[in-house]
């Protein structure tokens, strides 16, 4: 069968055409076994896997989060922003879908090449604007001609909203976004070629009683170097963080400072329970191991050294005599 999903009118047309004969069960059958061709549309060219389209919806689910905290405190108001969808077209399809005026950031992500494109629909920006203005956050339907003061307010909150980009792409690489253009109409920007692959991530935002879409496209010029960090095995893997020189000194000097029980072993024996039930002081217990062997030195339990009992002023001691061989090195 296929992936297709009918309808319940298509349904109903489908068994009513079996029924009255119009159509044979066999036939279809039959066509169904068939080897069919998928049709191949080299416009839109598929460059990314299910696999790291996830992966992008993850890191902007993050940023959704980050930019709903962001412009609830710049705006003092019930702001919503979450991940509606996440697709890979042409450039020249996602042009021609956002309005003939909107708002468009153009941001530059060094070190990566290329730029990335934010649209903000203009129910959304005016909304911005308008609440940043001392107004009550309502949508105005005008966006043709906008004051150089407009275009500062709304130039300036979103530049300052592009630090939270730089956190939610942390996880893949460390970009430092910058505002390279502002623009109302999409006719003047030609960031790519029309049948560039792109990705594009869609936040559906609801600012006060207003609602738009933000749309972020990214090229694939953009996510090409960072291509293998989008892949499951990549957020999988445990990356081994190498220490500072700071901390390494701290460790070593706390270790250093760390007590440990060393015990040196003269012997060992074997007795019975009934034995050992009835020792009294002044009883003498024979040891496995003779005056003139060498001792074991052990080290917090673990044995380390190889040394012979002795004095020194006036007191027992245990003079080191060699290092027990073996994975010493591997317990230390």
């Amino acid at each position: 069968m296929s992936g297709e999903v009918l309808s319940q009118s298509e349904i109903d047309a489908l068994l009513s055409a079996l029924s009255t004969g119009e159509m044979d069960a066999d036939e279809l059958k039959k066509e169904q076994t068939e080897k069919k061709v998928k049709v191949y549309d080299f416009k839109r060219a598929l460059r990314f896997s299910k696999d790291q389209i996830r992966s992008l919806t993850r890191i902007h689910e993050n940023f959704a989060r980050l930019l709903t905290t962001f412009f609830s405190a710049q705006l003092r108001t019930y702001v919503q922003i979450s991940v509606a969808s996440a697709d890979q077209i042409p450039y020249e399809e996602f042009i021609r879908s956002i309005p003939k005026m909107t708002i468009l950031n153009v941001i530059e992500v060094p070190p990566l090449d290329g730029r990335i494109l934010m649209e903000v629909n203009p129910n959304v920006a005016y909304a911005m604007m308008d609440r940043l203005m001392g107004g009550r956050g309502t949508s105005i339907n005008k966006i043709d001609n906008l004051t150089e003061i407009e275009t500062k307010i709304m130039s300036a909150t979103f530049e300052r909203a592009f630090e939270n980009l730089r956190e939610a792409w942390s996880t893949i690489a460390d970009i430092d976004p910058i505002l390279f253009d502002f623009e109302v109409n999409p006719q003047f920007l030609q960031m790519v070629s029309p049948n560039e692959t792109v990705v594009v991530i869609s936040l559906n935002t609801i600012i006060g009683e207003t609602s738009g879409m933000i749309n972020i496209c990214i090229p694939h010029v953009v996510l090409e170097p960072i291509i293998p960090k989008l892949s499951v095995h990549y957020w999988m893997q445990t990356d081994k963080k190498e220490r500072e020189p700071e901390v390494i000194a701290r460790l070593e000097r706390n270790i250093q400072k760390a007590e440990v029980p060393v015990i040196c072993e003269l012997g060992s024996s074997d007795i019975a329970i009934q034995d050992f039930l009835t020792l009294d002081i002044g009883d003498v217990i024979e040891l496995n191991q003779g005056i003139d062997q060498a001792l074991t030195i052990k080290v917090g339990n673990i044995p380390k050294f190889i040394g012979q009992p002795g004095k020194m002023n006036k007191k027992m001691a245990v003079q080191i005599l060699d290092t027990v061989k073996g994975g010493d090195e591997d317990d230390e």
